[in-house]
């Protein structure tokens, strides 16, 4: 790294570059919204017996998260744009956790497909909140390696959730299972609050630290409308790539624990032990795709390029789908999906991060939240639909459907962008 130039303003060290705060927060709120959404997969095995629900009944619980995601997406993207992720983020929080803390007073399969709904419509905050904040608080070269660190707490959510949620059933009910985490989203709120400003406003970033973040960035980008916004091909571009490949982590997320139990016999406390480890290769993809990129984009390759390499790469690695369910055995089955989400949340990281670098400052999480609605209605279809493939035919199909769906989305993806030049 060159020295800096004579009267230019030194950068603080790491532990007081502000923009590495933020992203703490985001990775922790994404933490902990992956915690409250997988609860029920963890309980279900213990709420189909004791409401004697079908696989159908299931899968329309599940769909009604799915519903309630679509539902929110758009309106909370336009809200952040409009009032900002400082205000309207920490609404999100609350709003979510108190729909998961009523799920311990569910007792019908309608009173569990309201409420998923009801958690659904906050959560989805938490992507088009901040992919917003990446783009404020990072240049282009760092925002696919940011996007994948706090996408990547999705994932630690998903390892944390099977032990924790196991052992707070086991030891307190099932109901507890959802009351405690919640209230980990209430002192999110209370941090994020005392912590977080926009850029410009922030008391403690340096002036070396905020020509670092906008350098590379354009600054003279005139707000679309919403109408703009759906003429535009890059953003019908960005929303048919997450339609399709956005239901894959779903299908893990919420399906997973009941394979694993009605499929390859494991107990819950089986899955409490091993249930985790795909989601730490997850992680793993996650941090690894976005640093990935950005080293590419260091040694020169345009930003075009390095998101298309590593998002192929991990649409390659998806494809080891196809062999979970002829697997001998759960550990080998357990392995394959560890190559498949190691390759999607690689791939989903520089997806996210491509938001950011096609969309202006003032409609990033609009666009998010149009990405956000499409993957939500292909998700609440296809989380019907496994109900049925799965009654009738079993899970071949629908892990072969997830092998396949992020290749054809990067195909689209660039096929639809080919046309920019970066």
């Amino acid at each position: 790294m060159s020295a800096p130039l004579p009267g230019s303003p030194v950068m603080p060290p790491v532990y007081r570059q502000v923009r590495w705060w933020v992203l703490a927060l985001l990775f922790l709120v994404t933490v902990i919204n992956f915690v409250d959404r997988q609860a029920l997969s963890i309980v279900a095995p213990i709420l189909r017996e004791k409401l004697n629900l079908s696989v159908q009944d299931y899968s329309q619980i599940v769909a009604g998260f799915a519903f309630g995601m679509l539902v929110g997406e758009f309106p909370m993207g336009w809200l952040m744009d409009r009032f900002g992720v400082r205000l309207i983020l920490p609404f999100a929080v609350v709003w979510w956790s108190i729909g998961n803390g009523l799920h311990a007073l569910g007792a019908t399969k309608w009173q569990f497909a309201a409420l998923r709904f009801w958690l659904g419509t906050g959560e989805c905050a938490n992507f088009s909140g901040g992919v917003k904040v990446v783009q404020q608080w990072f240049p282009p070269k760092e925002r696919a390696f940011a996007a994948g660190v706090f996408n990547g707490g999705a994932t630690i959510g998903s390892i944390i959730a099977p032990p924790l949620l196991v052992l707070i059933t086991t030891q307190l009910g099932w109901q507890m299972a959802f009351i405690l985490p919640s209230a980990f989203g209430v002192l999110w709120v209370i941090a994020w609050r005392a912590v977080y400003r926009e850029p410009q406003r922030h008391p403690h970033l340096s002036s070396a630290e905020a020509a670092y973040i906008t350098a590379g960035t354009p600054t003279d980008e005139a707000e679309p409308s919403n109408l703009e916004l759906l003429r535009r091909k890059d953003v019908w571009a960005l929303m048919l790539c997450r339609m399709i490949a956005g239901p894959v982590p779903q299908f893990y997320l919420f399906w997973l624990p009941e394979y694993l139990y009605r499929e390859r016999g494991l107990s819950l406390t089986s899955i409490g032990l091993f249930a985790w480890i795909p989601f730490l290769f997850g992680d793993l993809g996650s941090v690894g795709g976005g640093w990935l990129a950005g080293k590419l984009i260091q040694r020169g390759w345009t930003v075009s390029n390095a998101r298309k390499f590593v998002m192929w790469a991990g649409a390659i690695c998806c494809l080891f789908g196809f062999g979970v369910t002829a697997a001998g055995t759960a550990a080998s089955a357990i392995a394959l999906i560890c190559v498949v989400l190691l390759g999607h949340y690689a791939f989903s990281a520089n997806m996210f991060a491509r938001v950011s670098d096609l969309t202006p400052s003032a409609a990033v999480s609009r666009v998010t939240g149009l990405t956000g609605v499409s993957q939500h209605i292909s998700n609440s279809g296809f989380q019907l639909l496994i109900g049925w493939l799965v009654t009738y035919f079993g899970y071949g199909q629908v892990f072969a459907i997830t092998a396949v769906a992020p290749a054809i989305a990067v195909a689209i993806l660039f096929g639809l962008t080919k046309h920019r030049r970066e």
